[in-house]
């Protein structure tokens, strides 16, 4: 595995303790703000950009690293009426505890973020899925930024980059392209505590400043995965009582969820590999809770779309020795296009997601499964209701094994016995899209693609 800034370790630890475990315990009563007082308002923050650069790659510049992104995407965006522009953001963040204490005020920091985005007012749907980066490999990672759904949607994404780890790994990465970013006061604060505050003025950017060009947004999402969803965990929990509202709905993705009862929706969507106790919370009329039979945590998807981001921009990528043939190939993001949707609808409307039923566990504690060894319960897509492979969200071994459930693919004779011929296959995929689309949980366009997958030879 490629060596990163920081250790693998601590970082696996930390991104457990964030994702499996349950939510954080802090009380709601000491986390509101008192009656009638004040919360503090978000400031505006100091844009700078577009930062110029070359595309990745470009043979003319004698150092890439300095002329575009980390890990800007390969897609071709212009294709698709999409641009994708890095700003510095800059100005004075509160810092604040894990439990909401203000530790101290107008501390000067200096960040990034990367925007992708309709050319075209006319493409854009009105709502930005704004991505707390997650950090946990030692870096800057856009966990939720899948090109294909979200540019056929039209959103805006904007991708955050709050922590300290992984502004330390840019400053290395290009001393000349993010060299004065700090999100420390300069050493001051060393465990995030500025994190909060910088994603909150970001959300002011996006409202009040050109970022995103001549787009208007009308709805601007939270979104975050494992360990980022964790810390925007802390954040509804624990300081967003005490502060201006700047997010209109929270996506908490292959993490932790707020215990609080806030006004703004919260919307949680786990894989398998999430999923540890049969003890859930309830759903209510701001928290939803989806979980994805056969999905991983860090499935085959979201790992073969960087391949070749991290081999272009660390040199190598990283490799793993599972115990088991890792990656789920069941496809969170289809689930992931349909919950923007929906949380869109409910931020904007007041039309809360549809319930999902939850994976089954068995008696002894562990997850219930069938004859195939595949979850029970749970929302089911085709590739576990027309299985053609053992897709689950368990593994085991080193580094971030646990986090890619397992992929063993069924052999000749065990298919033959599944779909006596392909016309059966095909038809058991399109009765278990039909369904997911009706129960609202798969989209049309992601339906047609599975489609097309199954009539394959």
């Amino acid at each position: 595995m490629v060596p990163f800034p920081g250790s693998v370790r601590i970082a696996l630890a930390t991104l457990i303790t964030a994702t499996l475990l349950p939510a954080s315990a802090q009380a709601a009563s000491a986390n509101e703000a008192p009656s009638g007082a004040e919360r503090a308002p978000v400031a505006v923050p100091r844009v700078e950009g577009p930062l110029p650069g070359a595309p990745p790659g470009d043979p003319a510049s004698p150092d890439p690293a300095d002329t575009y992104p980390w890990l800007a995407t390969d897609a071709d965006l212009a294709a698709l009426g999409y641009v994708e522009q890095e700003f510095h953001l800059s100005g004075n963040a509160d810092a604040y505890s894990a439990t909401g204490e203000l530790l101290a005020a107008d501390v000067p920091y200096r960040t990034r973020v990367v925007v992708r985005r309709p050319v075209s007012p006319l493409k854009f749907n009105g709502t930005v899925l704004t991505e707390w980066q997650n950090v946990s490999a030692g870096y800057d990672l856009d966990a939720l930024w899948h090109t294909e759904a979200i540019t056929r949607a039209g959103y805006a994404w904007v991708g955050v980059s709050a922590q300290r780890v992984g502004v330390n790994q840019l400053r290395q990465w290009s001393p000349a392209r993010y060299g004065s970013l700090d999100v420390t006061g300069g050493g001051q604060f060393m465990t995030d505590q500025l994190s909060y505050d910088v994603f909150s003025q970001a959300a002011k950017a996006i409202r009040a400043t050109a970022l995103l060009g001549r787009l208007r947004p009308r709805t601007v999402l939270a979104v975050g995965a494992s360990q980022s969803a964790g810390r925007m965990t802390v954040y509804y929990d624990a300081v967003l009582p005490k502060i201006e509202s700047v997010f209109d709905g929270y996506g908490q993705i292959v993490g932790s969820a707020p215990t609080r009862a806030g006004a703004e929706p919260v919307f949680q969507v786990l894989s398998e590999t999430d999923v540890r106790t049969p003890v859930r919370p309830p759903d209510t009329e701001r928290f939803r809770r989806w979980e994805v039979a056969g999905s991983a945590h860090s499935g085959w998807h979201g790992y073969n779309a960087r391949l070749p981001l991290l081999t272009r921009d660390l040199g190598a990528p990283p490799t793993y020795t599972c115990d088991r043939p890792p990656f789920s190939r069941v496809p969170l993001h289809h689930v992931l296009a349909a919950a923007y949707d929906h949380l869109t609808r409910w931020a904007e409307r007041g039309i809360a997601p549809p319930t999902a039923p939850p994976l089954e566990f068995a008696p002894d504690g562990t997850k219930a499964r069938d004859e195939l060894g595949l979850a029970r319960g749970g929302i089911r897509l085709s590739q576990v209701e027309a299985p053609t492979a053992l897709n689950d969200g368990d593994n085991s071994g080193p580094s971030f094994c646990v986090l890619f459930g397992a992929h063993i693919p069924f052999g000749q004779e065990q298919l033959d016995r599944l779909y006596p011929t392909r016309s059966h296959y095909v038809s058991a995929v399109v009765r278990a899209d039909a369904r997911n689309l009706k129960a609202g949980y798969l989209l049309p366009a992601d339906a047609h693609q599975n489609l097309i997958d199954a009539t394959r030879p």
